[in-house]
């Protein structure tokens, strides 16, 4: 097969933008490197708007039955229970509850429904090479060249797909080294969230995973810890703290790996024919649970345009609103998770006393509860500064804001789920002249209607649940998407 796109990558980023893609009829073709799926659990879950991005790209499925909720996370220091943060469903923004699990099932998920709509994964099939041509990319993967339009590089921090694009990848280290592992252990800990314990230097986080007594522990390493520890010497020491401060002991351990916390953002997230998501676009550190999500986030934004340029329907420039959008947002993960990680590995006795007296209390107030849950949901996303944002203010939701899954009314007059309508399709909000004019230019679009609303004022809704477009002129949503796709 001669696909449209290449994607370079089944991980989470990748699966997510190969289903978005195969859904909206373009030819995918998925390579990894590795001989198989992983099966250890790497990243811990979804945050509410990775929930809601399964969901549109139809690859939920039971995943909700089988994670954990996310309720709380608790925090010790020295010993003593200090602050304890409801965290997960931030009710204001009108999200789901983030979920605790395997990224392994997730991605599990995601090969499902790949291979529901058609696509598949290649395996052992390592990308070595790329050369650019003026209409198509040759990529050279295992034995086999490939032509194609486009690639999509979702191939980790040390993306071959990056680097054979000259993109550069610059950043720091925030901390020496981590150590993680997966473990059964009888700990007598709410199962419902995190808990946290500070000490001096000494940091240890335990988070539930399904399965039997399963669960992640995490610590930063001793400084005598060598470069590359032995799992039995991770093991150990993860074991040690454990006793120390939950008076827990490990009965069996399932995984161990060690990290560097590293903090890095490509220069750009386009080059030509090749773009980047996920670890390949930006690293930074796994606290506060961000990474996959941010990775999942960018699959979606960057797969729904790229539909719109292999079906013609869009200039290719408008490709250059992914990294207008999503830029940004990694931009923003970036200083949050450093900042966070530098308060809670307390590095220095001052950082220690600001997080044992200052930071870690504040979880206790109201505010800052809100505050921290909303952050960390990704359901404050916006792109209202982007290329396709609101100009000026305006009461209400503003271009490039997040829309929230509600109930419709289809035009047979059926109920509907808002994000069950959305992705690959966009959606009309508003009397039928309006998404005749979308469908001109945009192809799928889904018509419906909210019980009550003012029916001479309309809605577009792009396939990953933010505002397009709203007035009352469907002139002025043909000019609207004339500038926005261009000519192409």
């Amino acid at each position: 097969m001669t696909p449209d796109v290449v994607v370079v990558g089944a991980g989470p980023t990748g699966l997510a933008a190969a289903c978005a893609l195969q859904e909206a009829g373009v030819a995918v073709r998925v390579f990894d490197k590795a001989d198989g799926p992983a099966v250890t659990s790497r990243a811990l879950g979804l945050q509410p708007r990775g929930v809601e991005v399964l969901d549109r790209l139809g690859a939920l499925g039971d995943l909700p039955e089988h994670g954990l909720p996310v309720e709380r996370v608790s925090v010790h220091v020295d010993g003593r229970p200090l602050a304890s943060l409801p965290i997960g469903r931030p009710a204001r923004l009108h999200g789901p509850a983030a979920l605790l699990m395997s990224q392994a099932d997730i991605e599990g998920a995601l090969r499902d429904r790949l291979t529901e709509l058609g696509g598949t994964v290649e395996w052992g099939m390592p990308v070595t090479g790329l050369a650019t041509e003026p209409d198509g990319v040759a990529v050279r993967a295992g034995d086999t060249d490939v032509r194609c339009g486009w690639v999509v590089g979702a191939d980790g921090a040390h993306s071959v797909v990056r680097k054979a694009a000259g993109i550069g990848f610059p950043g720091v280290p925030i901390i020496e080294r981590f150590l993680l592992a997966d473990v059964h252990a009888a700990l007598d800990q709410p199962r419902d969230g995190a808990t946290a314990w500070a000490r001096g230097r000494k940091l240890l986080a335990a988070f539930p995973l399904p399965g039997d007594d399963l669960w992640r522990l995490m610590t930063p390493a001793s400084p005598d810890m060598p470069d590359n520890p032995a799992p039995d010497d991770i093991a150990g020491y993860l074991g040690s703290r454990l006793a120390e401060e939950a008076d827990a002991t490990i009965d069996s351990v399932v995984w161990t790996s060690s990290f560097r916390i590293q903090r890095r953002l490509a220069d750009t997230y386009r080059s030509g024919r090749v773009l980047l998501a996920g670890d390949a676009a930006h690293i930074h550190s796994p606290f506060g649970g961000q990474g996959m999500n941010t990775g999942i986030g960018d699959a979606e934004n960057l797969a729904f345009k790229l539909a719109l340029v292999v079906a013609g329907r869009a200039d290719a420039r408008l490709l250059d609103t992914y990294e207008a959008e999503r830029r940004p947002i990694a931009g923003d993960v970036l200083k949050t998770t450093s900042s966070l990680t530098e308060i809670v590995a307390g590095q220095g006795r001052a950082a220690r006393l600001i997080r044992d007296h200052v930071a870690i209390p504040l979880l206790n107030r109201t505010w800052m509860r809100q505050l921290v849950a909303e952050k960390a949901s990704q359901l404050q996303v916006s792109y209202r500064r982007g290329p396709w944002g609101a100009s000026r203010w305006s009461p209400g939701i503003r271009p490039g804001d997040r829309v929230p899954d509600h109930d419709c009314v289809s035009a047979d007059g059926s109920a509907v789920r808002l994000y069950d309508a959305l992705g690959p399709s966009w959606a009309v909000l508003g009397a039928p002249a309006y998404a005749d004019v979308a469908r001109d230019r945009l192809g799928a679009v889904v018509a419906l209607h909210d019980d009550g609303s003012d029916s001479s004022h309309a809605r577009l809704i792009r396939p990953d649940g933010h505002l397009a477009w709203r007035g009352s002129d469907p002139a002025a949503l043909r000019a609207w998407l004339d500038t926005a796709l261009g000519r192409p």
